[in-house]
């Protein structure tokens, strides 16, 4: 052998050499390759002709159109082999957006064939957000016949017990299987418990404690579920533009569910709220599937499968194990803790303030009614709010100061405010404070949560994402409801000293966010 790949007589063909200015090649009686380069080029089998090898014409557009030097030996048939190209390359994305998503960049940013995913799953979380509220709807009512307060404050507890066995079993099938199953398999089960519910309500069975429990774990787990699956579509980079606009679906279909149930159970009682909220969940389980196919069909054209290939276990170790190994992930589920907290102190706060107000007024139906008044014009306040808050600025706050800063916004807004409080305990100032934690909250706040899995493997953002969302996100209720109970009854804490443990507990949370917003941005500093 002489050189690299070929014997002596091969000398005579020239190698294909790099493009010079002009278009020229080394070697010059090379002819010059289309535009396009070699890729895309047919080329065709090098066949031995007497002692030396021939090459012949290798496209057309080559400059003289020459074919390289040879014997005059009679001519042959050349096999030509197949052009492969995009055999295993995705199609150009469009160059112009198309309505939608003209329509979907006033509220944040898109790019041109993001907008069918990114609308699927909005509406996605909207329907899922509107079964919740049709649940927790109901839910009153159902709790009212079966203990009422007390039995709602028991039903908590019971709520963080349940998951401390609930989300282990919930890895043990992630793991086994792929997404679209996992999902498939944990939104049927909450459907049949509906199903089941609504023959039993009907029996006249009382369902109320078990259902409260129930409603509890399915607020969080479907949740939790639904934001792991968008992270596990979107890349970081596509994350930190689209999911503020999903979020937005939450949103609204936080703020129509409440309205649209007042009505159906006017209209057909609230037996037939079951019912309804399963068609809800149904129809967004074939919304995820959707997704899921459409994602996996790009994803195949960008790296073919392999024939009779599976889609690929979510795998990984258990929910605590991952938590443990991973300081990122152990540092996000406190952040949760601490927001929830702080959150729900403050919700304690406001229901002292309002009951001190209303009895200081009225007594009897007459405060009930000073009550569920404010508490009406409460929840409007923060559903408007914060639906401006995620269609006018958290996409745009997110993409103009990042995850890193955005993160400090709510524990920033809870400081401040706790401060206020814990100097002008007044019912005014307590509804100015909670309106704006909650709206930032339920908008902003929320978008940044869910941000913080982008960068996060497939086994983490599903069993990961359930026991930060899940068990440490009720493990500040606990929390929350045993410094009441010690508030109240041994260290005889006021108003002012609720706001102000509320004060050095948001000042914890704001250490937290800060790690973890130093944390993501460096792991997201390449993407």
């Amino acid at each position: 052998m002489d050189g690299v790949g070929g014997s002596r007589e091969d000398r005579s063909v020239p190698r294909l050499g790099p493009r010079r200015r002009g278009g020229e090649r080394r070697g010059g009686c090379e002819p010059a390759l289309p535009r396009h380069g070699r890729a895309g080029i047919a080329r065709e089998r090098v066949e031995p002709l007497g002692s030396r090898l021939r090459l012949s014409r290798l496209g057309r557009g080559d400059r003289g159109g020459a074919l390289m030097p040879g014997p005059p030996d009679p001519p042959r048939t050349a096999v030509v082999l197949p052009d492969l190209r995009g055999a295993s390359q995705a199609p150009e994305p469009p160059r112009e957006k198309n309505p939608l998503e003209r329509l979907l960049g006033l509220f944040t940013e898109i790019r041109p064939g993001e907008g069918a995913t990114a609308i699927l799953l909005t509406l996605n979380v909207f329907l899922i957000l509107a079964a919740y509220y049709v649940l927790k709807t109901i839910r009153e009512p159902l709790i009212a016949r079966s203990g009422g307060a007390e039995a709602a404050s028991y039903s908590s507890a019971g709520q963080a017990l349940l998951l401390i066995f609930l989300v282990p079993l919930y890895g043990v099938l992630a793991g086994r299987v792929d997404r679209r199953r996992l999902i498939t398999a944990v939104t049927l089960l909450f459907m049949a418990c509906l199903v089941a519910f609504y023959f039993l309500s009907r029996a006249g069975v009382p369902v109320g404690v078990p259902f409260f429990i129930w409603v509890g774990i399915f607020s969080v787990m479907i949740i939790a579920q639904f934001w792991a699956f968008t992270n596990d579509v979107y890349t970081p980079e596509e994350g930190k533009r689209l999911l503020a606009l999903v979020t937005f679906g939450a949103s609204a279909g936080a703020a129509i569910g409440p309205w649209t149930t007042g009505k159906l159970i006017s209209a057909f009682g609230v037996d037939a709220m079951f019912l309804t909220a399963g068609a809800l969940l149904l129809v967004s389980l074939a919304l995820t599937r959707v997704v899921d196919a459409r994602e996996r069909e790009r994803r195949l054209r960008h790296t073919p499968a392999r024939p009779g290939a599976q889609e690929e276990r979510i795998g990984g170790g258990s929910a605590f194990r991952l938590l443990a190994q991973n300081r990122y992930l152990l540092l996000i589920a406190f952040l949760v803790l601490f927001l929830n907290w702080v959150n729900t102190n403050g919700e304690y706060v406001l229901r002292r303030t309002v009951t001190e107000a209303a009895h200081a007024h009225a007594t009897g139906a007459a405060a009930d009614a000073f009550i569920g008044s404010f508490y009406g014009g409460f929840f409007s306040t923060v559903n408007v709010v914060g639906l401006l808050v995620q269609a006018l600025l958290a996409s745009r706050i997110i993409h103009f100061f990042g995850v890193r800063h955005a993160i400090l916004i709510l524990p920033l807004l809870a400081l401040g405010g706790y401060a206020l409080l814990a100097v002008f305990p007044f019912l005014a100032v307590v509804r100015f404070v909670k309106v704006a934690e909650n709206a930032t909250d339920y908008s902003l706040n929320s978008n940044v949560r869910n941000l913080l899995f982008l960068p996060t493997t497939r086994a983490e953002k599903y069993k990961a994402k359930q026991a930060t969302d899940t068990i440490f996100w009720r493990l500040g209720d606990v929390l929350s409801a045993g410094l009441v109970l010690a508030g109240i009854h041994w260290l005889a804490f006021t108003t002012k000293s609720f706001a102000a443990l509320n004060l050095v507990l948001a000042a914890a949370w704001l250490a937290i966010a800060f790690v973890i917003g130093r944390r993501f941005a460096r792991l997201t500093a390449s993407s």
